[in-house]
């Protein structure tokens, strides 16, 4: 009779074991429909183009970007490596390989600007193989998009979507070439989305765990719908290969990109002319602040819509134009989405209380970075720095001093320096506020340790500062 039972239970467990898988295998979506009615209109891109090429000792080339030029975390998908900057040089003809897709019947074709870069002769092969030399209508380096048109018509496009839907969780697809492997199909999640990246101020970027390679850059992102809700961008990599994490440029983004592009042949952006940082916990309590929160100004540049409108170093803005601001990160997306002329408002906490401010925004600098750079000379050190601000001197007892703004790269860097450090010293002389503290760095000489005093979160300690050139 036990034996009896024991069986019966073991039939049982088995019968509901079973069920469970069949069920769960059921609620996973089949892609096979999307992928048949997508595919066509992914395309394929090669580029033909006049580069630098590096032959080793046993005359072989090794062809890539330079080697300063390749991130380290974040690696766009050309799929090439560093070269030996000791061999020597010669002009030889590349192809890079990317994906991009049609966005109209009359052939206007979506891509990354990277895929396209330097490009003398672009090449676009559809899914039925045929192939044109494409046409570039324009690009936007700093959302890395680029739009290209062929000589075609009645051609297969795809559903565009609206990225703000997109909730974390939900299932997305890929239609790529990686590697050179037409229509590879992956499929993950949305990990996250809005997401901030260091190399890129203007795009709240979605973050999947599709697998993405090099040759998927420029590719389409479905929703379960089929419409694409964002193009493949870049992946995060210590190895060149994927990790794990990737992230697309939001379909929102690339159509607002698409519009100036066809129209005007490039994208113009608002300015507001301010360097921000993120409100930590620490700051939000010294400025009186009851959770971090907003954009800390931590310098307004001279001649700004910002200075204009009276924007000072130490506001922090809450909201922009009736938008939020929970992170710094929000605010260049925000801005870079209006115009020139537009009037705004921004809500901003001073002195402990919230006042609004109205200002109207200018046309965008060519490189309003190396205007700031400029003014302060500071490219050698690789590094902005600012005067204290006093809610800081006092928090941390600091007579003199100034406070580093933003970490360009460079010298600075590879000393360590970080965001709101506070230099009180340099090479043996005190440093009381920037102009003193440029007239003091002009005079350190290369290849040679000098110290410097540095302050961080309220612990001095003393660092050899060594400028390489």
């Amino acid at each position: 009779m036990n034996r009896l039972l024991k069986r019966a239970s073991i039939i049982v467990v088995s019968t509901l074991m079973m069920t469970s898988m069949l069920s769960h295998a059921a609620s996973l979506p089949d892609f096979t429909e999307l992928v048949e009615r997508a595919s066509p209109a992914v395309v394929n891109i090669s580029t033909e183009q006049t580069a630098t090429a590096k032959t080793d000792k046993n005359g072989g080339q090794q062809l890539g970007p330079n080697s300063e030029e390749l991130n380290e975390f974040f690696k766009h998908f050309f799929g090439q490596q560093p070269f030996n900057k000791q061999a020597p040089q010669q002009q030889v003809p590349r192809s890079s390989l990317g994906s991009g897709f049609i966005i109209s019947d009359d052939g206007y074709v979506l891509t990354n600007n990277h895929v396209i870069d330097q490009a003398d002769v672009i090449h676009v092969r559809l899914n039925d193989r045929r192939e044109y030399v494409a046409k570039l209508v324009g690009t936007d380096p700093r959302t890395d998009l680029a739009l290209l048109k062929i000589d075609a018509e009645n051609l297969p496009i795809v559903n565009m979507g609206d990225s703000d839907d997109l909730k974390p969780g939900q299932w997305v697809l890929a239609i790529g070439s990686p590697f050179g492997f037409d229509y590879t199909v992956t499929a993950g999640i949305v990990s996250a989305t809005g997401r901030n990246l260091p190399s890129d101020n203007y795009v709240p970027f979605i973050q999947t765990d599709v697998a993405i390679n090099p040759g998927n850059s420029g590719g389409p992102l479905f929703n379960l719908e089929g419409e694409v809700v964002g193009i493949n961008s870049q992946i995060y990599t210590r190895s060149g290969g994927f990790m794990g994490v990737s992230f697309a440029i939001p379909s929102k983004v690339a159509m607002s990109v698409v519009d100036q592009l066809k129209s005007d042949g490039k994208v113009s952006r608002a300015w507001l002319g301010v360097l921000i940082q993120d409100v930590s916990n620490e700051l939000a309590e010294s400025f009186g602040l009851d959770r971090s929160n907003g954009a800390l100004i931590s310098r307004v540049l001279p001649d700004s819509p910002a200075e204009k409108a009276g924007l000072k170093s130490g506001d922090i803005i809450l909201s922009f134009n009736g938008d939020a601001i929970a992170h710094s990160g929000e605010l260049p997306y925000i801005v870079g989405q209006m115009k020139a002329g537009d009037k705004v408002t921004a809500k901003v906490y001073r002195d402990g209380k919230e006042q609004t401010i109205a200002l109207t925004l200018e046309g965008r600098p060519n490189d309003p970075q190396a205007l700031a750079q400029s003014q302060q000379d500071q490219n050698r050190l690789g590094m902005i720095v600012g005067e204290l601000p006093d809610e800081m001197a006092k928090k941390f007892e600091i007579d003199n001093g100034v406070v580093i703004e933003q970490v360009l790269g460079g010298t600075a860097a590879r000393n360590g320096l970080q965001q709101g450090d506070v230099i009180t010293m340099l090479n043996g002389k005190r440093v009381e506020n920037v102009m003193g503290f440029n007239d003091i760095a002009k005079a350190i000489p290369n290849d040679r340790s000098v110290p410097m005093r540095v302050i961080r979160q309220g612990y001095p300690m003393f660092i050899p500062f060594k400028i390489v050139e």
